[in-house]
């Protein structure tokens, strides 16, 4: 939408009384139930796309942007058959903690004693009425009902890998 249109545009959804403003809370939750990243926190520049479990958006196997890359970084993430190279650290959704797990949250193998990685984005989630994170752990640990425990605010609290979204979306597509 044009920048010149948008304050009339709210102004106009604001007078709806069903329509209430919200902000970046509502926001982070709803992408964090979707399962999105958010820049910064999920992403950064030392995230690739295969560690980020972002590899469909560089198309099926035998795709031409597969097998003849091109594209900027894609030496470092694709073998020359195009396959996804091996990664050190996968994205997963966690469930199952008593409390929501923060940013920067450590998460540790089902013991308690091995570090596998960290919580990225963290918060209750409305729609299901519990708590839910996303998080980087180490390949092999990112299996589905795979069981860790998370470290929030210094005590451990057992979690498991889910898959994501961890709410399935209901978009309605017009169709054309």
């Amino acid at each position: 939408m044009p920048a010149e249109h948008t304050v009339s545009i709210a102004s106009k959804l604001l007078e709806d009384p069903s329509v209430n403003p919200t902000g970046l809370g509502a926001r982070d939750s709803l992408r964090l139930e979707a399962g999105l990243c958010l820049y910064g926190h999920d992403l950064n520049e030392d995230i690739n796309p295969i560690e980020g479990a972002l590899g469909w958006t560089l198309g099926p196997p035998k795709s031409r942007r597969r097998t003849e890359g091109g594209f900027l970084g894609s030496e470092h993430i694709l073998t020359p058959e195009g396959k996804f190279k091996k990664t050190t650290k996968k994205r997963v959704g966690l469930m199952g903690m008593k409390a929501p797990a923060r940013e920067h949250a450590e998460i540790y193998d089902i013991t308690g004693e091995k570090l596998i990685g960290t919580v990225t984005s963290g918060t209750f989630s409305p729609c299901l009425k519990k708590p839910i994170a996303m998080g980087y752990v180490e390949t092999g640990q990112h299996k589905n009902g795979n069981e860790v425990m998370i470290k929030i605010r210094n005590k451990m609290q057992k979690a498991e890998v889910t898959k994501m979204p961890f709410v399935e979306s209901r978009y309605y597509k017009v169709l054309e």
